[in-house]
């Protein structure tokens, strides 16, 4: 997670997106790309989007001046204005670099919400393989103390492993495992249990402190929401496996996470891959 891209319109809310990539650049030497994107409209005259990619220059000129002092480890602000569609530009800017992350709010003007609430945040982690970050109500935390790692019965669920202990070993985060389960049947338990322990053993010999939890229930978004509440967690790490790369569809854990938790979020789509020292995984 070298390269931050953050999507801008400059409403307040938007700015949790920027705000996050500032708690990073703090711990590590990153580069901060906020992106603004031009309305998309056969009706507007040239005259009309030169204006309003003046007004885009303007505002990223007060932003970097605002925050570029907050920076740290050397970390860089910058921005760039696209024109086209917001979804589209976003996914494009972020595949454009090798080791990149989305980070955004899920509020603000300028057709944001309607990009992140519901099926259109699913879109982005659709699009991309590269990790996404969604920030709702809450404020940014000032650290990462405390971070939820759910576990669920797919054999992809165990990639977040890899990522969630490099977050922990950067702002020295306690993990808490969780098992979820909507099935009180003795072998689905034991598989998801079995899956913790795996995850559990792998932060051992990483030396990372970590904490398990077991959770039975009907609804596992709501389980992980209110666990991640009740414990006062910075960050709730998911898989986006249960996206149907063409067909995003309604419902899935990750679309209900998305629009559920007020905790930040990290959604990791999943690879075929080895974790040395631990274990292997295969996603789809």
């Amino acid at each position: 997670m070298t390269n931050f891209i953050v999507p801008v319109d400059f409403s307040v809310d938007s700015l949790k997106g920027l705000e996050w990539a500032v708690l990073f650049s703090q711990k590590k030497s990153i580069n901060i790309q906020m992106i603004y994107v031009l309305t998309n409209s056969s009706n507007f005259q040239p005259s009309v989007v030169e204006e309003e990619h003046k007004y885009a220059q303007a505002q990223f000129k007060k932003l970097i001046q605002e925050y570029k002092p907050r920076l740290g480890k050397e970390s860089k602000l910058k921005f760039i204005v696209k024109k086209g569609k917001v979804y589209r530009e976003i996914v494009n800017q972020v595949n454009s670099f090798k080791d990149a992350v989305v980070s955004a709010s899920t509020h603000g003007a300028s057709g944001f919400e309607e990009l992140f609430i519901g099926s259109n945040a699913l879109k982005i982690m659709a699009a991309t393989d590269q990790p996404v970050f969604t920030l709702r109500h809450s404020p940014i935390p000032g650290q990462i103390k405390k971070i939820i790692v759910p576990i669920k019965r797919h054999r992809d669920t165990r990639q977040k492993a890899s990522i969630a202990g490099d977050m922990a070993e950067l702002f020295g985060a306690e993990l808490h495992v969780i098992s979820l389960s909507a099935s009180r049947n003795k072998r689905d338990l034991e598989r998801v249990e079995s899956y913790a322990r795996q995850m559990v053993n792998y932060f051992n010999a990483r030396n990372l402190k970590s904490v398990t939890k077991t959770l039975v229930g009907d609804n596992l978004p709501n389980m992980t929401c209110n666990y991640a509440e009740a414990v006062d967690a910075e960050l709730i790490t998911i898989m986006s496996s249960s996206i149907d790369k063409l067909n995003v569809f309604l419902g899935s854990y990750a679309q209900q996470m998305v629009n559920k938790t007020n905790v930040p979020l990290l959604s990791i789509t999943p690879k075929e891959k080895f974790i040395h020292s631990g274990f292997s995984t295969y996603g789809g």
